[in-house]
């Protein structure tokens, strides 16, 4: 049966709740069964907006300022970071500490539930942001391809979020976020956003000028990292986290990034 269209409003009500800083009526606390996986699946169209947004400082700095492109891709990927409350860069973080550790399943969960981030996390985190500005910054063609690569990149890497999510792959906790979403979405809708997203990213790249064959090529690399990082992360720590989610996010985000950039 089709979602009636109140609550679809109130299911992208509750993903900008929980993963922007996009003030809603609808909370997060207010998560029942299958809330959480209807919020995520809201989450590549939202990437899509967060991304082009986060884009409009360097398509500004390249049109009145082009030999301070790197200032311009500083200012987006920190804009980017705060749209989303740095929810993704802190699953990264957490995600690298436990990986890194080398401990079994159930020490490394705990390593990645302290607030505190360790030495593998800082690496991680300086390396991907960094990628991340470098990308934006040599990013070719005209003032609106920077908007247009991170629309791309962040909504593929929400489309690897929503892969991790799929039906089969269990949760490693009892609860969190991904106790919510683990197994929760069908491998028809997985097939759908994979597919919408690829078109979306043809277009975008059409319309900004960008090589469409190329675009589309880095975005299936990109959802094959993440697919990577998945099945390691899953099997070191016994299940999908919500922190193994963010990491998705910003690995897929990154490559793909640094896909269209090497154009």
């Amino acid at each position: 049966m089709k979602p009636s269209p109140a609550r679809l409003v109130s299911s992208l009500e509750r993903s900008a709740s929980l993963f922007t800083v996009v003030p809603v009526r609808t909370q997060a606390a207010e998560l029942g069964p299958g809330d959480g996986v209807a919020a995520l699946l809201w989450l590549p169209a939202i990437g899509a907006v967060l991304g082009a947004v986060a884009g409009l400082p360097a398509t500004a700095v390249r049109q009145w300022s082009p030999h301070a492109n790197g200032l311009g891709a500083v200012l987006a990927i920190v804009v980017l970071a705060i749209v989303t409350r740095c929810l993704h860069l802190d699953g990264l973080a957490d995600t690298a500490d436990g990986l890194g550790s080398r401990a079994p399943a159930t020490r490394a969960r705990e390593i990645m539930r302290k607030s505190d981030i360790g030495p593998f996390g800082v690496v991680t985190l300086v390396l991907v942001l960094l990628a991340d500005v470098v990308a934006v910054s040599s990013v070719p063609g005209g003032r609106w391809t920077p908007a247009a690569a991170l629309a791309i990149a962040a909504m593929t890497g929400r489309v690897a979020a929503v892969q991790a999510a799929m039906r089969g792959v269990r949760a490693a906790r009892t609860s969190g976020f991904g106790a919510l979403v683990a197994d929760g979405v069908t491998p028809g809708a997985v097939a759908g956003w994979t597919f919408g997203a690829l078109v979306a990213g043809a277009f975008i790249a059409a319309g900004a000028g960008l090589p469409i064959i190329w675009v589309v090529g880095s975005q299936c690399v990109a959802m094959g990292a993440g697919w990577a990082l998945r099945v390691h992360a899953g099997r070191r720590l016994d299940g999908m986290t919500g922190d193994v989610f963010g990491a998705l996010i910003e690995t897929a985000t990154a490559v793909a990034l640094i896909g269209v950039a090497l154009w």
